[in-house]
């Protein structure tokens, strides 16, 4: 082997010896890289979890300026992070953070850059920004710039670029995946609030409907003591036509039977709100005459607590559609409560036109209502505390409910020691149609002048009228099987000048069916071992007795009761508890064949 042979046997050797040198720095240098890389993404990761482990409100936010500041410390970078903008060609610097130099004007929080400008940083070779996405897509660009540019001609080493761009992805990748976690978290923090929020409702609607079961037992056993009672007083003393205080027993008893049926209309009215089965039967209203009705119904107890009662109504009114039974009951309901909390001075209720509304205002000039209790005003079974009165607590809520059917509303406005006063207000017509045109010309009572004047109520007079009697002893056929309802029925109809036969049961009703047909048949609902609307049916199929009226009398009092009664063939329906009124006037129009 010559010298030149030796030589460049020599260069060989040397060079394989320094690429195996170079080789192996490089890749100590790649292992000091990548440990370098998972130090500080450790790093990252444990910010992130401290910083979901504190769950604030802005925790979302805290994880991307966590971002924004690991990386400016580790790269010597400017980082900002852009969030879009209504302008989907805009995004919005919200984070940044730098390590000596404020950023660039340009990087600054709230400044503006375009999505052109963003993807051209992200292609030029050395790349200063990235697009942050998460599963579905982009939601924000994260932007870094080197303090100096010749800093980047120093690091123009592809495996340097390369090194940067994995620190940079593998952290937006991290803080996606913490922000996922943060949206969840909040998600489930807003889930568990409202599922305590709930808890909480129901508590205190369980407390208040316990509250609200005994005080309406309580409502429930205070009149029944006085019907028991005073009938009971009544027995044993022997009822004498001509003794006053034997009139006053039957006051007292009627009153109180008044009030329990009130009560019960009340919780089934509440019963059919919650279950959207309270139908309105909407009419053309006389509203000056509702009004004097409402008050005269309160006027016995406004008397009795020496307050006057004021109206005030403009002229004219514009129409108003509405159901006269429930607006009265709004309008008894507001006065009842007025009085309630009124101990002097004045009640009063006014009327006004304001846009297209007709609104009643019913005011007092009571004790008024604390801020701190107005909260509990317009809730089912609650009632005020430490105020004496009888109620369930229902009326206000009530009141409330049956507006917003009439697509109206109800305010109020109260201060201690001041009065209160409450307001609904219903839309009125403001083209009447072919079916609301009123022929007849609504006037108003006397009492109402044609300018605004405010009035006392004249104390009512107490008229007697009499009940109209049979034109001849007609037979009626009662199907019930209460004894003390039957004996009610039976004496009123015999002063009535009608004869009664009295069937307990189906059977006694087809034995009782003969020659002479009764000329009425008045038929209970709920019979032993029969349905008083099957008989009524199998009456209606049969020829023979098809040509019999029959009015349904039963306690069912619910929505589509009425029409039920009416489809299995009844001409008429009558409540129960029965008004005697009432059913005198219709078996006078059903039992004459004239009628």
């Amino acid at each position: 082997m010559d010298l030149r042979e030796a030589t460049d046997l020599d260069f060989c050797e040397a060079d394989r010896s320094l690429r195996q040198l170079l080789a192996r720095s490089r890749s100590d240098s790649s292992i000091a890289a990548e440990l370098w890389i998972e130090r500080f993404l450790n790093r990252l990761a444990t910010g992130f979890n401290h910083g979901l482990s504190q769950a604030i409100p802005t925790l979302e936010a805290s994880l991307w300026q966590r971002l924004a500041d690991e990386l400016s410390q580790a790269l010597g970078d400017t980082i900002a992070i852009a969030f879009p903008t209504p302008d989907p060609n805009q995004f919005e610097v919200q984070h940044s953070a730098f390590v000596s130099n404020p950023p660039a004007s340009c990087l600054e929080s709230g400044s503006v850059i375009t999505q052109s400008k963003l993807k051209h940083l992200q292609a030029q070779g050395w790349q200063s920004a990235w697009r942050i996405d998460d599963a579905s897509s982009s939601i924000a660009w994260l932007i870094a710039v080197p303090l100096s540019l010749t800093i980047v001609g120093e690091f123009e080493d592809t495996y340097f670029v390369q090194l940067r761009s994995t620190l940079v992805q593998r952290s937006i990748t991290q803080a996606v995946q913490a922000v996922r976690q943060a949206r969840s978290m909040q998600q489930l923090q807003q889930q568990c609030q409202q599922l305590s929020d709930r808890n909480c409702e129901l508590t205190q609607t369980s407390q208040l409907k316990n509250e609200f079961l005994a005080n309406t037992s309580h409502e429930i056993r205070t009149p029944l003591t006085s019907i028991l009672g005073f009938t009971h007083l009544l027995r044993e003393q022997g009822y004498d036509f001509d003794n006053v205080r034997h009139h006053e027993y039957l006051k007292i008893i009627l009153s109180s039977g008044q009030h329990l049926l009130a009560l019960i209309n009340d919780i089934l009215d509440l019963s059919k709100i919650e279950a959207n089965q309270l139908d309105l039967q909407q009419e053309a209203i006389d509203v000056p005459q509702l009004c004097q009705m409402a008050l005269k119904l309160v006027r016995e107890k406004a008397d009795d607590k020496g307050l006057l009662l004021r109206l005030e109504i403009p002229e004219p009114l514009p129409m108003l559609i509405a159901d006269p039974l429930r607006l009265k009951q709004m309008l008894f309901n507001l006065l009842s409560n007025a009085l309630k909390f009124t101990t002097h001075g004045s009640v009063g209720l006014d009327v006004r036109v304001v846009n297209h509304e007709i609104q009643f205002a019913v005011w007092d000039t009571g004790k008024g209502i604390s801020r701190e209790q107005q909260s509990l005003l317009f809730k089912p079974y609650a009632q005020l505390p430490n105020v004496e009165g009888e109620g369930t607590g229902l009326g206000l809520f009530l009141t409330k409910k049956l507006a917003e059917l009439h697509s109206g509303w109800v305010t109020m406005q109260s201060e201690s020691n001041q009065g209160s006063r409450f307001t609904i207000g219903l839309p009125v017509l403001q083209e009447a149609t072919k079916e609301w045109l009123v022929t007849d010309p609504i006037v108003p009572s006397a009492t109402v002048s044609a300018t605004k004047q405010t009035f006392s109520l004249p104390a009512p007079r107490l008229e007697k009228r009499p009940l109209p009697r049979a034109n001849r002893p007609y037979n009626i056929l009662l199907v019930e099987d209460n004894v003390h309802n039957a004996r009610l029925v039976i004496t009123c109809l015999c002063k009535l000048g009608y004869e009664v036969t009295w069937a307990k049961d189906s059977a006694e009703m087809w034995h009782s069916l003969k020659q002479p047909f009764p000329a009425l048949i008045l038929m209970d609902i709920h019979l032993p071992g029969a349905d008083g609307l099957t008989l009524t049916r199998q009456l209606q199929a049969n020829d023979q007795y098809r040509e019999i009226p029959v009015i349904v009398q039963t306690a069912m009092a619910m929505k589509g009761d009425r029409e039920r009664c009416l489809e299995a063939g009844a001409i008429d329906y009558l409540s129960k508890p029965i008004d005697l009124a009432t059913l005198a006037h219709m078996v006078a129009k059903y039992s004459d064949p004239g009628n």
